[in-house]
């Protein structure tokens, strides 16, 4: 395990390091390569990244031109509903940039979850190249960290058919509102390129502890240790 920690005192501080750090691996993505494949995630700190992020790369949109992006999870919820990840990632990125409706690749959270979960996968299958025994690798995920040390939506106490799951997205019920979700499983993270963690706010100092310790038992924890490297940016003091 190889972890890459950026600290800042303050969330502007992080989310301007961090929109600047994507835009610079945007930038220097391969010319003639195919299209690289993000997958986004939720919540405040995500929301403030992306306006940010929507800001730097207002006056250059061909920058994106190669991009497809994914998510991370979602709920269990319409795509305009105020819950839904990818309401959050259309009105704070989408939107202002113009990106075409064609790379952008909803997790169906008004579906069936097992349906939406299967499609989910068939989508990206296709969008990397991917038969249908390998995992799919994506470019880039961007995580979030919760107060209880989860990533997307693999909280701590769930079940083996979703630990141990073999499957690209599965179906889950988490602890928080709205309950039903549907997530990345911990081998699609661990097969990804790059897994950039953006940790941010107050009451979640235990959560990163205990995820930087060595035989930590939060999701958080699990991540790190399945992956050869992985990124943090984070404003929790060490």
């Amino acid at each position: 395990m190889a972890l890459d920690i950026c600290r800042r005192a303050e969330p502007s501080a992080l989310v301007n390091t961090v929109a600047l750090a994507w835009t610079g691996w945007i930038r220097t993505r391969p010319a003639g390569a195919m299209s690289s494949s993000i997958a986004f995630g939720g919540g405040r700190v995500f929301r403030r990244f992306l306006e940010t992020a929507a800001g730097v790369l207002r006056d250059q949109p061909s920058t994106l031109d190669r991009l497809e992006f994914f998510w991370g999870d979602e709920r269990c919820v319409p795509p305009d509903d105020a819950e839904s990840n990818y309401r959050l990632a259309h009105e704070s990125f989408f939107a202002p940039l113009g990106i075409p409706a064609g790379r952008i690749h909803r997790l169906r959270g008004e579906a069936d979850p097992e349906d939406a979960a299967r499609a989910a996968e068939v989508v990206l299958r296709v969008a990397t190249g991917t038969g249908p025994t390998a995992m799919p690798r994506l470019d880039l995920v961007f995580l979030g960290l919760g107060e209880d040390g989860h990533v997307a939506s693999l909280f701590p106490g769930a079940p083996a058919a979703v630990t141990e799951s073999t499957a690209v997205y599965l179906p889950v019920v988490g602890p928080k509102p709205p309950p039903q979700r549907l997530t990345l499983s911990y081998a699609a993270i661990a097969a990804a390129r790059e897994v950039w963690v953006i940790a941010s706010g107050v009451g979640k100092e235990e959560a990163m502890r205990e995820s930087l310790r060595t035989g930590g038992r939060t999701p958080f924890a699990r991540v790190l240790r399945e992956r050869a490297q992985t990124r943090l940016f984070t404003d929790i003091p060490g």
